[in-house]
């Protein structure tokens, strides 16, 4: 985890952005992506590694705590799955899942009024200031990752913590991943983190037939996973739901 820190930090360094923004669609994020000038521009992106991951839901936690995101509603959750393959006994499987911030996203053809929008450094955003909440990009993601936001009535999603990464810092989630399952950093530069782990790791997407090319990648992804973005996070609010609703059998 401090060596994907001081990747990212190194990254952060050479490049020079003005502006940012607390949370996903606010005006200050189109003005920061469209009139500052950068030096040298980023390409983010994520590296799920499975292999580490719990299921602690310490990235769901942090993500709703730094994002103000709304009850029963999700940016980023871990879904927990019970696999069961012929000759093996039944194993709990946790697949991470957020906004894949794809480089050619199904969500911003569809947007009417021109609210999603995507930044050189790779950012998939939504200005809220356009938005109208016809919810046809919530619709065309296929990594189920959108939803209308109930208390703001716009379109709401993961945005890598746009507002965190000018000014260095890590998403919330990376930030807080107890097992160091989620790494994040610069694809463009080599020397990342991230870019030694897509060089050095057989890694695979979600939904592959969608043509999206998608900026996050999981190591130890099984097949039988990669079409699996719908349904129900593991995390609640209340405990008893939690319990009831700890498992998806595949």
């Amino acid at each position: 985890m401090d060596t994907t820190r001081r990747g990212f930090l190194g990254a952060i360094g050479k490049v020079t952005i003005g502006a940012a923004a607390s949370v996903a669609g606010a005006s200050q994020v189109a003005e920061a992506a469209q009139t500052d000038t950068p030096t040298a521009v980023p390409h983010w992106g994520m590296v799920v590694d499975l292999r580490k991951c719990i299921g602690c839901q310490a990235c769901t936690v942090a993500c709703i705590m730094e994002n103000d995101v709304p009850q029963d509603a999700f940016r980023t959750h871990v879904s927990v799955y019970e696999l069961v393959k012929d000759g093996q006994d039944p194993a709990m499987v946790m697949l991470p899942r957020l906004c894949n911030h794809c480089d050619d996203p199904p969500c911003l053809p569809v947007c009417p009024v021109e609210a999603t929008f995507k930044i050189d450094s790779g950012e998939v955003l939504v200005d809220a200031s356009k938005c109208v909440g016809c919810g046809y990009c919530v619709q065309a993601c296929p990594y189920d990752a959108r939803f209308i936001n109930h208390e703001t009535q716009v379109a709401d999603k993961c945005t890598f913590c746009f507002h965190r990464t000018q000014a260095g810092l890590l998403p919330a989630c990376v930030e807080t991943c107890v097992g160091g399952a989620r790494n994040f950093g610069d694809l463009n530069d080599p020397e990342s983190e991230v870019s030694k782990m897509l060089a050095h790791n057989e890694v695979s997407v979600l939904r592959p037939e969608m043509h999206t090319n998608p900026n996050v990648y999981y190591i130890g992804l099984d097949d039988v996973l990669d079409g699996r973005v719908a349904g129900e996070a593991a995390y609640h609010s209340e405990m008893a739901d939690s319990v009831s609703s700890h498992e998806e059998g595949l």
